[in-house]
This record gives C-alpha cells, sequence and structure tokens, in this order.
C-alpha cells in the first residue's frame, strides 16, 4: 500500500474535501485526486463518496480512516522528531555545476531554507572536474555517465528545444522540414567544432552566424529576433509561454538528455550529503508531478 497515498486520504477524511487536504498539503488538486483513486483502485474498494457540499467516508473508508491515522500520527511524530534533528545540521557542502543551470538555483536556495546552517560553495564550470582533487563534494552533470569511481543519482531527463522568436518566423516563414533551416540564420552551442543538430533521425549541421558555450548568449539573441537556436526548456518555457519565443519542428525532437548527480563511490557520503541529495531528487519529482498536472 502507498503509504504517501494513504496519507493524503487521511488528510481528505479529516478536513471533510479534496481541496481543503490539497491546501493542507500543500499539493494540486489533480495530484491529490488521482492519487486517492489509485488507492481506491489498489484496494479494490471505494473509500469516499463525493458530492457538491464535500466528502465523506463509506464504510470501507471508515474502517481504513480508523487504523491508518494511529499510524499517521505516530509517523508525523517521528517525521518532525527526525526534522528538527535534521535542522541542526551544519558544515560546509561543495558542489559543482554547469554554468547557466537556472533552475538548481531554486534547488539550492530552498535546500538553504530546509537547512539554514549548511554553508554551500559552488563551483560553475563545464570541465569535467575530478571531484576528489578539486574538493568537491556532489556534481551535477548533465548526460551519460561513464566513470566507473563515481556514483550517479539520476534526477530526471529532458529535450532541449528548436526555438525562435515570433517576428523572426513571420519575416521567413515557420521552417518546412529539417533541410529548409538551411534559409535560417541559427546560433549553436559549442565549444569549439562546428554544432550539430540531431533532430530525430535527421543530423543536420547548422550554417550556424554564432557558436557560443553560453546558452543564456543563445537565448538573448533568439528573442532579439536575430537566429533560431536550440535551448534547455528551463531556459525555454517561459519565453514559449508568455509568446516571446515559438517551438520548432515538434515532429523532429532533439535527443533525450539524463540530469545525474555524482558524488565518490569509494567515500561514505557525509549526512550532509546524504541531506543534499534526497532533497534534489524530492524537489525534483515534485515539480515533475507538478508540471505535469499542468500540461
Amino acid at each position: 500500500m502507498d503509504f504517501n497515498a494513504v496519507r493524503m486520504f487521511v488528510s481528505v477524511a479529516q478536513t471533510g474535501s479534496l481541496s481543503a487536504a490539497a491546501e493542507r498539503l500543500e499539493i494540486p488538486l489533480p495530484t491529490l485526486s488521482r492519487r486517492i483513486r489509485e488507492l481506491e483502485q489498489q484496494l479494490k474498494v471505494q473509500l469516499l463518496e463525493r458530492s457538491v457540499r464535500g466528502t465523506k467516508l463509506t464504510d470501507s473508508g471508515a474502517r481504513l480512516y480508523e487504523h491508518a491515522s494511529r499510524g499517521i500520527e505516530a509517523l508525523v511524530e517521528g517525521e518532525q522528531a527526525v526534522i528538527s534533528d535534521q535542522a541542526l545540521l551544519k558544515g560546509r557542502l561543495r558542489l559543482s555545476l554547469p554554468p547557466s543551470f537556472e533552475p538548481w538555483w531554486d534547488v539550492l536556495s530552498a535546500f538553504q531554507r530546509r537547512y539554514p546552517q549548511v554553508e554551500v560553495s559552488v563551483h560553475t564550470t563545464e570541465r569535467r572536474i575530478d571531484l576528489i582533487e578539486d574538493g568537491v563534494d556532489v556534481a551535477l552533470r548533465v548526460g551519460a555517465i561513464t566513470h566507473e569511481t563515481m556514483v550517479a543519482r539520476r534526477l530526471l531527463s529532458y529535450r532541449h528545444l528548436l526555438v525562435a522568436s515570433p517576428g523572426l518566423i513571420e519575416r521567413l516563414g515557420p521552417p518546412s522540414s529539417v533541410e529548409a533551416l538551411n534559409a535560417y540564420p541559427c546560433g549553436v552551442w559549442s565549444q569549439g567544432s562546428p554544432g550539430t543538430w540531431q533532430l530525430g533521425d535527421v543530423a543536420f549541421r547548422p550554417r550556424a552566424m554564432l557558436a557560443t558555450n553560453d546558452y543564456a548568449h543563445l537565448r538573448s539573441r533568439a528573442l532579439a529576433g536575430d537566429l533560431v537556436t536550440e535551448l534547455p526548456p528551463f531556459l525555454a518555457a517561459r519565453a514559449i509561454r508568455e509568446g516571446r519565443l515559438l517551438a520548432l519542428l515538434p515532429d523532429h525532437p532533439l535527443p533525450e538528455q539524463q540530469i545525474n548527480l555524482l558524488y565518490p563511490s569509494h567515500r561514505h557520503p557525509s549526512a550532509i550529503v546524504r541531506a543534499y541529495l534526497d532533497f534534489a531528487q524530492g524537489y525534483m519529482g515534485y515539480l515533475t508531478e507538478v508540471s505535469s498536472t499542468r500540461q
């Protein structure tokens, strides 16, 4: 039985409605409704009777609540005790991040609000550093991990987006195919060698008017209407929502990227490192679930 789903059910029983429980738990209402339905399907019984006046327990729901609520209360007390201990976590956490990785700024901010006595030191670089020699506790890496002396904790996967401004598309028209991009000014992420875009099954080498290893620069030039480029979704999503950028050739997706947290395999992770790994995974998992309910 899913503990989190049972905890959500208990909250619904205590508050008398799904919306009140969602507010108490600080989760989206669609997520709460889905998890309760999945719990009912797992148990093969109806737990709640829903109406415009709220929800009430069925006989099966009342029996589950009677037993589950006592267990939840005990677990909450234990959780609070652990959180109290974690709040005393104190020391330094040394991290390595890629440049312009804006989503992680929010993760680190939330982590330090949870653990205010942890001092975070961030080293930003494109270079594949040696964690031991450079004194780094945890490194965030984008792409496949092949280093045998490192432990990788996978966080999520995503795809870059091919984008351009509405002004550029109005001027040149939308590209009808990958090959049609030859007629467009393009900007590529590159560290010296010519960039290639793998668009679906087509490997396309754009005629780059700009090559740089700075995605923020590429985003700025795309927003200005200067070029077509590919951007990580976290750098493009807001501009796309606001209509300042358009996603191009959605039927030709760029390759999937992986995000991992790495730490040395021969070094037992400290309490601070373990707290950071768990917090980051939970934070990104929650954001992914929230995003899925908004699509």
